[in-house]
């Protein structure tokens, strides 16, 4: 049997990283088992529809570098991939049920479920349809549709016996019938399905051979076998994917931080951490290794290696895994992924001049082990494209030093700048140790000041490669502004 996995997102929001997860697993089980991935769009809900989201769920597989094998944009011998342009196929199968008694037409209004659901609060009776239309005999249910009383399409659940499934992860799992969503709502008065009409036929349909989704539509796992066994149609293998939480132990959510895609993308982590980092929430190869790149796990997926306890989203390990990535990148490709961040701060042209992009590029070995992300980058280079820093007097103070004696040590650098940059790190090292000791201070008290003149900031990159990439002239400039700060503090 040829594997054949899919993943079925709703266009009404972003795409959740425990939505990334699941894709991620489907993806890789379908590469490694050599079978296919389908991208299925479950749009029927038109009221919450967005198409930003559907563009959002393009970028999505785009930025992470995920192809499927079918769906929109692909194609394939299976579609349409849209559930909005299969509604004809929705409505043919809901009636064969109605046809053959699995299901029934129920004319309950809205006025009267509401009232059902008042009176079931009152009394603290279970909650669900109570099964009104049930026994409306065929013939009269029919002619009240022809007669365009408006209607849904109900299954009807057996009141007695069990339902179960065996689940790949979890094992077996049984409830019993009286406890499934009591003769749920297969067809919805428009026409268009509810989503367990339609994910069942379209799984059918398209030949899904496993289920891989989160452990949250277990308890709808019962009723979909009831579906199938209703149609006649043989059950796909279900596994159902442990929970991705908080470190509160409760379900990934805002309160816990970034959770769509789209905001790990604009924090700056790279693809091929977001990847490597999902990948092992909830799967392991074994208990040690923990760097997998997308071709790894292309080859190495399996289901017997996923986790059936939840796993907790951790924000400093996925930052661990960034760091770790940027710092393989090349230097032109660490700097070329730099540019959407340095433009969002109109640091750089777009595009950037020639000088520019050299400057950047030279800048990447000063940097790049202190980008935890790459939005990082910004606040570490601004003071290199960006105009002078500003900055007060006292942060031109070293320790225990007063404003006359940190000015005078910039009025003896102003003499050692003009052969500053025809020398080497080494070379301007060892004139500025001679000058802290002609000064009878530490070397620290000579380049704090410095330091704060040159970057805006007591914590830099490398200050001697800062100054040389900052340039000659602006360098000058920003000691002489520091002076005059200084003149001033100094009365």
């Amino acid at each position: 049997m040829s594997v054949r996995v899919r993943y079925a997102p709703s266009p009404t929001g972003l795409q959740h990283i425990g939505g990334v997860r699941t894709a991620l697993f489907n993806y890789f089980f379908a590469r490694a088992s050599g079978g296919k991935f389908i991208l299925r769009i479950e749009d029927t809900d038109r009221e919450r529809y967005d198409p930003r989201a559907l563009q959002d769920i393009y970028d999505t597989f785009d930025w992470l570098g995920i192809q499927w094998d079918e769906g929109p944009r692909a194609g394939g011998n299976y579609g349409p991939y849209f559930q909005s342009e299969r509604t004809d196929l929705y409505r043919e199968y809901a009636q064969k049920l109605v046809a053959s008694g699995q299901a029934y037409y129920c004319f309950c209004s809205a006025g009267r479920l509401e009232q059902m659901r008042e009176q079931q609060a009152l009394e603290g009776a279970g909650q669900g349809y109570d099964r009104h239309c049930r026994n409306i005999p065929p013939v009269e249910a029919l002619a009240r549709k022809e007669k365009g009383e408006p209607c849904v399409i109900r299954l009807r659940i057996p009141l007695e016996g069990s339902t179960g499934f065996h689940d790949r992860l979890i094992g077996t799992i049984e409830r019993a019938n009286k406890d499934i969503n009591p003769d749920p709502v297969l067809l919805k008065s428009d026409g268009f399905p509810t989503y367990h009409l339609a994910n069942v036929i379209d799984d059918h349909f398209m030949e899904i051979t496993h289920i891989m989704r989160a452990q949250e539509w277990i308890p709808s796992g019962p009723l979909h076998v009831l579906l199938y066994q209703a149609f006649g149609w043989e059950t796909p293998e279900y596994c159902h994917l442990p929970m991705v939480m908080g470190d509160d132990g409760q379900k990934l959510s805002k309160r816990h931080g970034s959770t769509s895609l789209i905001e790990f993308r604009g924090g700056g982590y790279l693809p091929e951490a977001i990847i490597n980092y999902v990948s092992l929430l909830g799967w392991s190869y074994d208990d040690s290794r923990q760097m997998f790149s997308r071709s790894d796990l292309e080859q190495l997926f399996t289901l017997d290696k996923l986790n059936k306890a939840a796993a907790v989203f951790d924000y400093k390990k996925l930052e661990w895994f960034n760091g770790i990535y940027i710092r393989e990148c090349s230097e032109a490709d660490l700097a070329r992924r730099l540019l959407p961040f340095l433009w969002e701060e109109n640091l750089l042209g777009n595009p950037p001049s020639a000088r520019e992009e050299k400057t950047l590029l030279d800048s990447i070995p000063i940097i790049r082990e202190r980008l935890h992300s790459l939005a990082d980058a910004a606040g570490l280079l601004r003071f290199i494209f960006g105009d002078a820093p500003d900055y007060a007097a006292e942060d031109l103070l070293p320790k225990k030093t007063s404003a006359a004696e940190a000015l005078r040590f910039l009025e003896e650098i102003k003499n050692l700048m003009p052969g500053f940059f025809d020398k080497t790190d080494e070379g301007n090292e060892a004139d500025f140790r001679a000058l802290s000791e002609k000064l009878g201070t530490r070397l620290g008290n000579i380049l704090a000041p410095l330091r704060v003149a040159v970057t805006g900031s007591k914590v830099s990159p490398p200050l001697f490669e800062s100054i040389r990439l900052v340039g000659k002239e602006k360098t000058l400039a920003r000691i002489e502004k520091a002076a005059g700060i200084l003149s001033k503090a100094a009365g």
